[in-house]
């Protein structure tokens, strides 16, 4: 009767993990799915964009026009970022599907400016770099709590510093800002990604695999746009 029940419970423990390791890998499979999917549509929508040359003196000849997507993308992330859990699916999915296309309107003068073979090769360098760190990030035993809030607090002063040169202009603080922007992103796509391994680890249902994916393809697709961009300032050749 012992054996019987030892047997049971072993089997139960078992059956559990898993079906924890299939809701875990279910959760980061739909979450590089999305991010790839906005990273399609944010290109798409940003190529189409620029072959319009009425669309692009539209949105860049009008500051208005240009602040009012930079606030929009701004308002929608964090919307999915802090009301993820009362959203709907379905709402949460046409929401990013939005912020992508924002995105891609917002960036698509780097069709104007730089060489579509530059462009590409940039893009390529920034998913080598994205797909190594992202291994390092679910592979590593190390905790990378520590290196994440060095990295966030970075952030906000890279913010800052490029909000300055804004208005000053200097060539100096732009490539100071540039390496300092490759280097925190680089960083952040392993500390996300160790996030993200975390969190799904503690989901528990497939709503939850749901919802959480787009936070977390979201989180991933933002380190990936804004280590492309830095590394487009380095590698872009203009036309």
């Amino acid at each position: 009767m012992n054996t019987y029940r030892i047997n049971t419970l072993q089997s139960a423990t078992q059956y559990s993990s898993i079906e924890l390791d299939r809701i875990f890998a279910a959760f980061m499979t739909r979450v590089y799915m999305w991010m790839s999917f906005a990273l399609i549509l944010t290109a798409i929508t940003a190529y189409i964009i620029s072959q319009s040359e009425s669309a692009i003196y539209f949105i860049f000849a009008n500051k208005p026009v240009f602040y009012g997507l930079i606030i929009g993308e701004l308002v929608l992330v964090v919307i999915i970022s802090s009301a993820i859990n009362k959203l709907s699916v379905q709402i949460s999915s046409l929401l990013f599907v939005l912020y992508s296309i924002l995105t891609g309107i917002t960036i698509s003068s780097i069709f104007v400016i730089f060489t579509e073979g530059s462009i590409a090769s940039t893009f390529l360098i920034a998913a080598l770099t994205f797909g190594a760190m992202s291994i390092f990030g679910a592979t590593t035993k190390k905790d990378l709590t520590k290196w994440g809030n060095i990295l966030i607090m970075a952030l906000a002063g890279l913010i800052i510093a490029s909000i300055v040169n804004l208005f000053f202009s200097n060539s100096t603080l732009y490539w100071i800002t540039t390496y300092a922007g490759v280097l925190i992103f680089v960083g952040l796509i392993a500390y996300d990604t160790q996030k993200l391994k975390r969190l799904g680890n503690q989901i528990h249902g497939n709503n939850e695999i749901a919802k959480l994916s787009i936070l977390g393809a979201l989180t991933l697709y933002l380190d990936f746009i804004n280590l492309f961009l830095y590394l487009l300032r380095i590698f872009g050749r203009k036309k």
